[in-house]
């Protein structure tokens, strides 16, 4: 069994990670689990826009709570979705998605297993042409 992990805001600083206009607060849950899951903080470069890419994560599970703000999505299966403060999504493995926009105060809590993951360029799915 592992021990106990707490991190607090004002020790966690945000840092660059896999989008050039989000930065990532990581919630030591990686380390915790030895890698089988991750879970961090994503809030808005603020002035940065999303850049729309088709891509595709290698992972088994993935989740986003939004904890402020806004952001849209579009997803092969299901189209485009808003999500506000209080909603949430589970992209099922691999499925063609892409960030279309988000508010300058958006922040979400994400969850993945495992932790580390791989992220490809995908063409857009024909549902979206």
């Amino acid at each position: 069994m592992g021990k106990t992990v707490v991190h607090h805001v004002a020790g966690d600083p945000f840092q660059q990670g896999l989008r050039a206009f989000f930065e990532y607060r990581d919630l030591g849950i990686a380390g915790a689990s030895g890698g089988r899951i991750g879970a961090h903080v994503i809030r808005a470069v603020p002035g940065e826009g999303a850049k729309p890419e088709w891509h595709t994560h290698d992972l088994d599970f993935q989740m986003v709570y939004v904890l402020r703000g806004w952001v849209e999505f579009e997803y092969e299966d299901i189209g485009f979705v808003r999500l506000e403060a209080g909603s949430s999504v589970y992209q099922p493995p691999r499925v063609k998605h892409r960030e279309v926009r988000h508010s300058d105060d958006v922040e979400m809590l994400e969850i993945t297993a495992p932790a580390e993951f791989r992220t490809a360029l995908a063409d857009a799915p024909a549902s979206a042409a």
